[in-house]
């Protein structure tokens, strides 16, 4: 791999980092990205896994004291747990299932979820009529482990649908937790790549750089942005992913 390549995929990095915090896409730019370089559809999930774990760590480390405080700490962890078992589970459907065995559904799981996204607020009246749902949520957390585990584009989209349903989190907050669990189920799985998966490192390490820095950024960018036009966004470019992942599958 060139010179000339890393530094583009330091570049991809940096934008699947600032992208992914804020929106929930960061495959969007970092997988096609690492096939564009040469590695094969395998080898590019593995690698881009392992390099997005530096989009939660960037992130957490410029504002993880937002969660970590009182009974949201203690909830985070609670919730990490299902992260954590859901991530395993996705990396080993990965490693010993046949890609299509996801392939057909992942377009319209994206799809679903940006669609209730953009509907969040007459949604989150209707689901929240009896207060917050903490049973549904973390049932939610670890079934969205597994897909973040498995392939994981989308997933942030998937994560912020739920939050913002299930829970009666600010869209900040939300897109702060979406970061820290999916962060939690990438590394996890990006353990199980690295044991058993073929991790391309160069591109591992040249993008990961980028997705620290971009993680870094997403945080104070988030909570500069008004947050309707946020959602619409992130619902809009949701859409856009599950059209793209339903053709290019």
């Amino acid at each position: 791999m060139s010179i000339a390549e890393l530094l583009g995929l330091v570049l991809a990095g940096f934008g699947a980092g600032v992208v992914g915090y804020v929106t929930g896409l960061a495959s969007l730019v970092s997988y096609p990205a690492l096939l564009a370089v040469g590695l094969n559809p395998l080898a590019a999930n593995v690698t881009n896994t392992v390099a997005l774990v530096a989009v939660g760590v960037g992130s957490m480390a410029k504002s993880g004291r937002e969660l970590v405080g009182g009974e949201r700490g203690r909830s985070l962890v609670r919730w990490s747990l299902f992260a954590i078992a859901g991530g395993i589970v996705g990396a080993g459907l990965l490693l010993l299932a046949p890609p299509e065995a996801f392939g057909y559904t992942v377009p319209y799981l994206v799809g679903l979820a940006s669609i209730a996204l953009l509907l969040q607020p007459y949604l989150r009246q209707w689901v929240q009529k009896g207060g917050d749902r903490p049973n549904l949520w973390s049932a939610a957390v670890f079934v969205v482990s597994i897909y973040g585990g498995y392939f994981g584009a989308g997933a942030g989209v998937i994560f912020l649908a739920f939050a913002m349903l299930l829970t009666s989190l600010p869209l900040w907050h939300s897109v702060l937790l979406k970061s820290a669990l999916l962060g939690v189920a990438n590394a996890v799985a990006a353990i199980a790549f690295i044991i058993f998966g073929p991790v391309h490192w160069p591109a591992a390490i040249a993008m990961g750089i980028g997705c620290l820095l971009g993680g870094w950024i997403g945080p104070p960018l988030v909570a500069r942005l008004p947050a309707q036009p946020l959602r619409i966004v992130i619902g809009l470019s949701g859409i856009g992913l599950a059209v793209w992942l339903g053709v290019s599958g």
